[in-house]
């Protein structure tokens, strides 16, 4: 193809990602926070501290250095965490050549600025051309497309010609990349379905049956939608990938962070301690915060989401949660939808 690839972020869905792509035949630079990452990846093939039992290609070349990390490059994947995305970027954008395409990855939203990862790219890149960048999301943990695993996503953008050139970049006999044009939706979707994550993981680690787990999926779309629908973006999109999609599963298996960070929650660990012993970002922390300012903001009533806040920052009992959730007035189903 003869794409320069950078990968900003070597986290596990950072290293997932340039193995695909090296495994295509492609250059891949892969920039590091840690240096020990830079130095495994280096001289073992290997990433010590998040994948660490996936052998990575050759065509992979580390640094721990943020300067010129992007000089050069064609395309540019962007897979910090959320927190540290305006922080990057900022020190990254007098690099960025203006044909470089930007790849999105990261799922979350500023908790200060209240702001989608494409509109703090778009403050970092004023020079940058905005159809030169696009976001990429939906149901995919690191460790299975690190596997090969059939996984399915969308890639969404403001110009065509854009996503399509990404969509073929990132396609794989199994990785199956869609294209969509609704970037505030794809994002809301990849980024809310982290909270109710973490609802479906209290349900279970409170023993409360598939019913209940069924039901907060169903009521957290609901809820997305709708928070989605005040930010701009088409309902229909959450019917997809990056909306349903994500949402089954992260609120349904053990890989989830958030899921995992709810069980122990519903077990009855405290949220302190459960904190020390992370060594990985757990999106739903900061996007409750960010979803919680944003219903009221925009006259949201998202019982779930706020629920999750309060179990996260206001030191709310699970099991006080449900029972207010379970004593709540109930109306039409769709409401605020139909209406």
């Amino acid at each position: 193809m003869g794409e320069r690839v950078t990968v900003i972020g070597a986290g596990s869905w950072g290293t997932a990602l340039a193995k695909l792509l090296a495994e295509k035949g492609l250059d891949v630079a892969l920039w590091a926070h840690e240096p020990e990452v830079a130095e495994g990846i280096n001289r073992k093939r290997r990433n010590p501290l998040y994948l660490a039992e996936v052998t990575l290609p050759e065509g992979i070349a580390a640094t721990d250095r943020l300067e010129g990390a992007v000089a050069g490059a064609s395309v540019v994947v962007s897979a910090v965490p959320s927190h540290a995305l305006r922080r990057i970027w900022q020190a990254l954008a007098s690099e960025l050549p203006d044909d470089a395409l930007v790849v999105s990855c990261t799922k979350g939203i500023e908790a200060e600025g209240l702001k989608l990862m494409s509109q703090v790219l778009a403050d970092c890149l004023p020079s940058h051309p905005a159809k030169n960048r696009v976001v990429l999301s939906g149901p995919s943990f690191a460790a299975e497309v690190a596997r090969g695993l059939p996984t399915s996503v969308v890639v969404a953008g403001t110009d065509a010609g854009v996503t399509a050139r990404v969509q073929e970049i990132f396609r794989t006999h199994a990785f199956l990349t869609f294209t969509g044009d609704d970037v505030i939706g794809v994002e809301v979707g990849g980024a809310v379905k982290n909270v109710i994550a973490i609802a479906a993981g209290v349900s279970d680690g409170l023993a409360l049956g598939h019913n209940t787990r069924a039901a907060i999926i169903t009521r957290g779309l609901y809820e997305m939608i709708k928070i989605g629908q005040a930010l701009g973006a088409n309902p229909i999109t959450f019917a997809g990938l990056s909306g349903i999609g994500d949402l089954v599963l992260t609120c349904t298996a053990n890989l989830s962070r958030n899921h995992t960070l709810g069980f122990d929650l519903g077990r009855g660990r405290a949220l302190s301690d459960l904190r020390r012993g992370m060594r990985m970002a757990v999106e739903g922390l900061p996007t409750a915060e960010a979803v919680h300012r944003l219903a009221a903001k925009h006259g949201l009533n998202i019982p779930i989401c706020d629920a999750m806040y309060r179990i996260l920052y206001e030191g709310l009992e699970p099991r006080m949660a449900v029972e207010e959730l379970c004593s709540m007035p109930l109306a039409l189903e769709l409401g605020a939808l139909l209406h």
